[in-house]
């Protein structure tokens, strides 16, 4: 018998290309708007200035994510998965790429980080309608009884892309000088970032339209509006899973662009060495989205991302204070055990938050539910992150992570009361 994996591989693989570029476009956002960003196009009077301007520039694109949510959503809902994500793959690829030809401050003054500001929004808007389509790609070609294992091919994406940003900046840091990485070294991640785009979109234009779409188009023609049907009858499914997103937004990136700016500053590890420390911790997201996709299909979706609220909230307690240890190894710890907890708040999110939508409005629903529970986890969390360290050091920024899975416990609740209805 044919495993349903390799069956079904060219999908799964156009699923997992789409969120590894996204991953890595932000990534590579996130890393730079923490090494260099602030200094190249934020001057301001003090180094914590300019770090979090850099920061405010990198949740940008937060913001830019739920209207791409709703545009590609709309397309997504009306004329298909495939044609919807090949073209949310190209306008962040091009965002993506252009800012590797940005001038700096001191060569445009404002229009720079207008410039930066903008391409960010772009690469935002274009990821809006990205994650959405991959998990529906995934999820809606699964056979029955694998629709969690399928649902987390897309979400390996995430340590594959980290990987990919992680290792090229670390392989820069090691040959080059902080002056040469500073002047132009940083502009190749956002130059390698046309090749993943490429062969994304060479194996999304390979793929054919997912099979419970094309039926829900037989029984009745698209929704005109997508989104106004969502609000007037799934509103409270798309409130619920806003909420149950946050805590594997808030644990990656304070796991990774928060802790590497920390690391760098505060702690005084040179860039190389922690950006090792962070590629060895990755390990663990993919042992636990595993993991959690594995027993998401024994078990539910539901109860896995349960536990791993759960394990957010008794995790954030920790965390801050290993973080600010000033040992490597409890770092490390610190870093390994956020991302393995993350695996089980993400992994099972690619069969779960779908599933809480039918098939006319699925696209919509999980990815303005998705993209607006970024704002909340993601977009805020470095920002936040970095002013209580300087309020009080890394001892409360791990209360962050807490409050951050108490709000998607209350999700999952919220989105069992919408189910019981």
């Amino acid at each position: 018998m044919i495993s349903p994996y390799r069956q079904h591989r060219r999908i799964l693989v156009a699923s997992l290309v789409g969120t590894a570029v996204e991953f890595y476009d932000f990534y590579i956002y996130a890393t730079a708007a923490a090494l260099v960003f602030g200094p190249l196009f934020f001057p301001a009077s003090s180094e914590a200035a300019q770090l979090m301007l850099s920061f405010l520039s990198f949740g940008l694109a937060f913001i830019a994510r739920p209207f791409g949510a709703v545009l590609f959503g709309h397309y997504g809902d009306r004329i298909g998965r495939k044609s919807t994500l090949v073209v949310s793959l190209l306008l962040m690829g091009v965002s993506t790429l252009l800012i590797a030809f940005l001038p700096t401050y001191a060569m445009a003054g404002w229009i720079a980080p207008l410039l930066l500001c903008i391409l960010r929004f772009g690469q935002g808007l274009g990821l809006g309608g990205e994650w959405g389509g991959a998990a529906l790609l995934a999820v809606e070609n699964a056979p029955p009884g694998w629709r969690a294992r399928f649902g987390m091919v897309p979400q390996l994406g995430a340590p594959v892309g980290f990987l990919a940003a992680n290792g090229l900046f670390l392989l820069l840091g090691m040959g080059l000088s902080e002056a040469d990485f500073a002047a132009w070294g940083w502009r190749i991640p956002f130059l390698a970032s046309a090749i993943l785009v490429g062969l994304g979109l060479w194996v999304r234009l390979k793929i054919n339209e997912t099979p419970e779409f094309a039926q829900a188009l037989e029984k009745d023609p698209p929704i005109p509006v997508p989104i106004g049907e969502l609000i007037r009858n799934h509103a409270l499914a798309a409130f619920a899973g806003t909420f149950a997103v946050v805590a594997c937004f808030a644990i990656f990136y304070l796991s990774t662009a928060f802790a590497l700016a920390h690391g760098t500053t505060t702690l005084g590890y040179d860039r190389e060495t922690f950006l090792a420390v962070q590629l060895a911790a990755t390990v663990f997201l993919v042992l636990g989205i595993i993991a959690a996709g594995v027993q998401a299909d024994a078990s539910s979706s539901a109860r896995v991302l349960t536990w791993g609220c759960v394990a957010t909230i008794g995790m954030g307690v920790m965390f801050g204070p290993l973080l600010g240890s000033g040992s490597l190894w409890l770092v490390w710890i610190a870093l390994s055990f956020a991302l393995f907890v993350m695996g089980f708040v993400y992994g099972p999110l690619g069969a779960w938050l779908p599933s809480l939508f039918p098939a006319r409005v699925r696209y919509t629903g999980a990815s303005v539910a998705f993209n607006a529970g970024g704002i909340l986890g993601g977009a805020v969390a470095p920002v936040a992150a970095q002013a209580l360290s300087e309020f009080g050091g890394t001892a409360i920024v791990g209360l962050y992570l807490t409050m951050a899975g108490m709000f998607s416990l209350a999700g999952l609740l919220l989105a069992r009361r919408y189910e019981a209805r």
